[in-house]
């Protein structure tokens, strides 16, 4: 933690001139038997209205208020605001006003802690491996997205004389039971049971592998059972190679009666498009813009996750309470606008008690954010890197414009402080994709 303490002594000159201001504004606002409000009074009757004592704690708070900020100018750039506080005792103060005609007091802030990377510019050598989901990529995304809207254009007609087929939309409850190999009782699979589920056979690859293929054929008021296993990437761990013997009972049958896919539908398909071509060119264009979005988001998240690990720091709790103190604000807004909490749940939710839990069971979450913000701190300045002044005020006007249209307070010093960090965060990971050794691979 690093811990700077600033000695200051304010001249008599600004101290004489905080007192004349100070009984100006007493004078302006004090009713003093026998004087109009508003009306000047001999300063001796209205210290004696007002009272010495009251008069005396005025000024030094005015001194206080006038000369802090110019105090911490010289370390504001790396001084964490909530950490300043002034340790010179004020009745020390008083007495000193008092007996000198000046002011000394002594100021304690706490200062970004100095970073050490292991080894030294170690983020000039991040190589990273980014896992994408195979759900992005924009061929098969736009190919989906065209059945799509292909289907929500048809009606689906009652099946009465076959089987089921692929492209054909089931009601079906399905139940399932463990297999077990030591002959034991079977045991049923709550998260595998389901009461009248629509199951889409053209969304087969959503569902167990072999699910599918086991049920076509099935007609309406017919039950099948068969056996499957739990791959061992099924998303519930607790189900991964488990032996299972399912039952899916058939309640309803439909087909699709659906249009011709050809250029008369193409309006319908995307509104704008004379052609299925065009349908096809202008839905990919959309994924791709998705898919690199997703790509920029991961790269940026596994970069983030090697900067972390790269730096040593000794965190202030200051900066800790902070920053914790924020992204509980955060989430705490979030449920807000989910949930519509009423005000007694609110008030829980925001008790000191609720607020420290969540430093407790989310610090390793918290230190790792404080480590990455300041290592970006640390490569923008290392770098030199720059983003203009067109730029910072666009992007304050927009936050302050999403603060108004929510009608919620803001203070526009902090909100053009907080874009640029964001500002900076965003220059630092441009510069650490381009010179950072990447791998991508398809999960």
């Amino acid at each position: 933690m690093r811990e700077i303490r600033l000695s200051v002594e304010v001249p008599t000159v600004v101290c004489e001139d905080c007192y004349k201001k100070v009984i100006k504004e007493f004078m302006r606002r004090s009713k003093v038997p026998g004087f109009r409000p508003g009306k000047n009074v001999p300063e001796d009757i209205l210290v004696g209205f007002v009272g010495k004592q009251n008069i005396q704690n005025a000024v030094v708070e005015a001194i206080l208020k006038r000369t802090l900020p110019h105090a911490m100018s010289s370390v504001t750039r790396n001084a964490y605001e909530d950490s300043i506080r002034i340790v010179t005792k004020f009745e020390d103060m008083e007495k000193t006003y008092l007996s000198l005609n000046c002011l000394r007091y002594d100021v304690v802030v706490d200062v970004a802690p100095e970073i050490k990377w292991k080894p030294d510019d170690a983020y000039k050598n991040i190589k990273v491996v980014v896992e994408l989901d195979s759900d992005i990529d924009a061929q098969r995304a736009s190919e989906k997205e065209l059945i799509r809207r292909h289907k929500s254009l048809g009606a689906l007609r009652i099946v009465t004389d076959r089987g089921l087929q692929v492209g054909d939309v089931a009601v079906i409850d399905i139940s399932a039971t463990t297999i077990e190999q030591d002959g034991s009782d079977a045991k049923t699979i709550p998260a595998a049971e389901s009461k009248g589920f629509n199951f889409d056979t053209e969304d087969g690859d959503n569902v167990l592998p072999g699910f599918r293929d086991s049920i076509i054929g099935i007609k309406r008021g017919e039950t099948k059972s068969f056996p499957l296993v739990f791959p061992d990437s099924w998303k519930q761990e607790d189900l991964r190679g488990v032996h299972a013997q399912f039952t899916v009972a058939c309640k309803e049958l439909f087909y699709r009666d659906l249009p011709e896919l050809n250029d008369s539908i193409a309006e319908r398909l995307l509104p704008g498009c004379s052609s299925i071509e065009e349908v096809k060119q202008a839905l990919l264009q959309r994924c791709l813009e998705v898919e690199q979005a997703a790509k920029d988001q991961a790269t940026d998240n596994a970069i983030l996750d090697q900067l972390y690990k790269m730096v040593e720091v000794d965190i202030p709790q200051s900066l800790f309470q902070e920053q914790g103190r924020q992204l509980y604000g955060a989430q705490l807004l979030q449920l807000q606008a989910n949930m519509k909490l009423n005000e007694q749940q609110l008030a829980s939710l925001s008790s000191p008690r609720a607020v420290n839990e969540f430093l407790e069971t989310q610090k390793e979450n918290i230190i790792s954010i404080i480590k990455q913000n300041l290592a970006v701190g640390d490569i923008f300045t290392r770098e030199n890197l720059q983003f203009s002044t067109e730029e910072l005020v666009k992007e304050v006007q927009n936050s302050i414009q999403e603060f108004q249209q929510h009608q919620q307070e803001y203070d526009e010093d902090r909100v053009k402080l907080q874009v640029q960090e964001v500002l900076e965060g965003a220059k630092v990971l441009e510069w650490l994709r381009e010179n950072a050794e990447i791998q991508y691979i398809t999960r």
